[in-house]
């Protein structure tokens, strides 16, 4: 096997953060002694979740089997995990609106997983649930649901409406998600079908400017490659998002 070294287009400050995590919880679970210590863990577990390289590829860059590797990073992703933000959270910052949208994330599934089969996006994924703030800060991820979900039946699986009332959020979506919410106007859609007078369709072109910028949430997400094309068990994708959520938050704070 060769080997070679290559740069990750993260911050210093990411890994200190993501290092005391782990150096805080070996302390609390006593382990005295691990092969690498937590900064070597937190860059592991950064390079796999970046780069979406292999358990193998990625334990053997950094000199570990790959069942370390693995505990390793299912490790550091539950602490991650568990420091996602609520949306109750976004209520502080005084948002006028907030943008919800859903995307589909790919696995590595056979055609007889047909829960997971999207016809929508014609692959195996699993859905997931991003609010994002009208610049395309991720404020809230859900876990995971089939790729065969759709989005307003995701949103009243996760109850989006009851979160965005109780925090009194207005949400814009998309055209999948029309007739969601059809009394509170909680969550607004485009007005739907074809000859619409004017009216409607400079709303419409109104909606869209505002939801775009919001709707780079998911880009965001994806930038960390492990969300391009899962490998692992779908139902791990939600913990790995809500992880991935805290460290892309981070990562705009510390630049």
């Amino acid at each position: 096997m060769l080997f070679y070294r290559a740069a990750l287009p993260l911050s210093h400050q990411t890994l200190t953060f993501v290092s005391s995590l782990v150096r805080a919880h070996r302390r609390q679970t006593g382990s005295v002694w691990r092969k690498l210590n937590p900064a070597q863990q937190a860059l592991l577990v950064l390079v796999y979740l970046r780069k979406g390289e292999t358990f193998a590829e990625v334990g053997a860059g950094f000199g570990v089997s790959t069942t370390t590797c693995w505990r390793y990073v299912n490790e550091t992703v539950e602490l991650l995990a568990r420091r996602a933000p609520k949306l109750r959270t976004a209520k502080r910052q005084g948002l006028a609106y907030v943008v919800v949208d859903g995307t589909l994330i790919p696995i590595d599934r056979i055609a007889a997983d047909r829960p997971f089969y999207s016809g929508k996006h014609k692959m195996h994924g699993v859905n997931l649930q991003v609010i994002a703030s009208p610049d395309g800060t991720i404020l809230w991820v859900s876990g995971q649901l089939p790729g065969s979900t759709h989005d307003a039946a995701a949103a009243r699986i996760w109850n989006l409406l009851a979160a965005l009332r109780d925090t009194g959020l207005i949400a814009l979506a998309d055209k999948g998600y029309h007739g969601y919410d059809e009394t509170s106007a909680h969550v607004l859609t485009p007005y739907k079908g074809r000859n619409k007078p004017k009216s409607q369709k400079e709303a419409n072109r109104a909606h869209a400017r505002l939801r775009g910028p919001g709707e780079r949430a998911n880009a965001q997400l994806k930038t960390w490659r492990i969300l391009r094309k899962l490998r692992c068990c779908p139902h791990r994708a939600g913990r790995l998002a809500k992880a991935i959520h805290v460290l892309q938050n981070y990562e705009v704070t510390a630049g």
